[in-house]
């Protein structure tokens, strides 16, 4: 699936909220989510179903992957997500065979999802947690909140500490005073690339690089062949996807492709907001600053 696809699913997961925890029963705790809605989660989460590849990575990586009986169709990360049960797209979700999962939370990553099938699924007794990663420095503090969600926080609290040790090596790797501009492709044709509204925008100036349309309005921007001709990146991200493969022809005179600074990133590390983050994080920084295999035999349509 290309990065340009996944972001349109706007999947994404939780921030850091230390003070959410509300209060606790005997039939549960009540937290606040992302939407600073009041939910009951069970003192003990058994069965859950997760709407969003970056929530079924991020459920893994704290050590819970097995309590989830539901996953999407595009959840196909670690290879055992593959195995769960599927319950539809991200944006569709069969809620039947939802309910019929007898899940005790649903996690979702967006407003909308929780706007199309929350109330049928809170009628259930099922609760419904809407969570938001809003960009890499989040990750840690979301595995360790699942951890303390399904019981597993010995395993999330370890995952959390390795994953901020890479971001804040990749961070040091990437402290410069000459940052390069970068282009970041997300499909060749139409040109969509990113805005100051994506994760990636932050995550590009932690690699060591400057965003060149970091100053677009929105996050997901699409740009006309005169706006991309006068951006002159110093090195362009593809995101690797079929689509994909090649910067589009509007950069072949950019010092990126005659410098041959021209990288390819899998466009689901790119795309979704969670562990994986910080692969992305450290194989941009690598690229940025001279570690990484340029793709200077990609050429543009003449």
């Amino acid at each position: 699936m290309s990065l340009a696809a996944a972001v349109l699913l706007a999947l994404t997961f939780a921030c850091d909220k230390p003070d959410d925890i509300a209060k606790s029963t005997d039939a549960g705790r009540f937290i606040k989510d992302d939407l600073g809605r009041e939910v009951r989660m069970p003192l003990k989460l058994e069965r859950a179903v997760s709407l969003a590849p970056s929530i079924t990575e991020l459920v893994f990586a704290a050590g819970a992957g097995d309590k989830l009986v539901g996953v999407t169709t595009y959840c196909d990360f670690p290879a055992e997500a593959r195995s769960i049960q599927k319950i539809g797209d991200t944006q569709t979700p069969n809620i039947e065979s939802i309910i019929a999962l007898k899940p005790l939370v649903v996690f979702v990553s967006t407003a909308s999802q929780l706007e199309a099938f929350a109330k049928t699924l809170e009628e259930q007794s099922i609760a419904v947690y809407v969570v938001d990663v809003r960009g890499i420095d989040d990750v840690p503090n979301v595995v360790r909140q699942i951890g303390e969600f399904f019981g597993t926080l010995d395993r999330a609290n370890s995952a959390a500490d390795s994953l901020f040790k890479r971001m804040e090596a990749a961070r040091a790797n990437g402290t410069t005073t000459n940052r390069p501009r970068v282009f970041v492709q997300l499909s060749e044709e139409p040109l969509f690339t990113i805005g100051r509204d994506s994760f990636l925008t932050a995550l590009i100036e932690r690699a060591g690089g400057l965003s060149a349309t970091g100053d677009l309005p929105t996050g997901y921007p699409k740009l006309s062949k005169e706006t991309a001709s006068a951006l002159h990146p110093n090195v362009i991200i593809l995101s690797a996807s079929d689509d994909n493969q090649r910067p589009n022809d509007v950069f072949r005179d950019s010092p990126a492709v005659k410098t041959g600074r021209v990288f390819k990133v899998n466009a689901d590390i790119l795309s979704r907001p969670g562990p994986r983050l910080v692969d992305a994080l450290e194989e941009i920084s690598k690229d940025l600053t001279g570690g990484g295999s340029g793709t200077a035999n990609l050429s543009v349509p003449k």
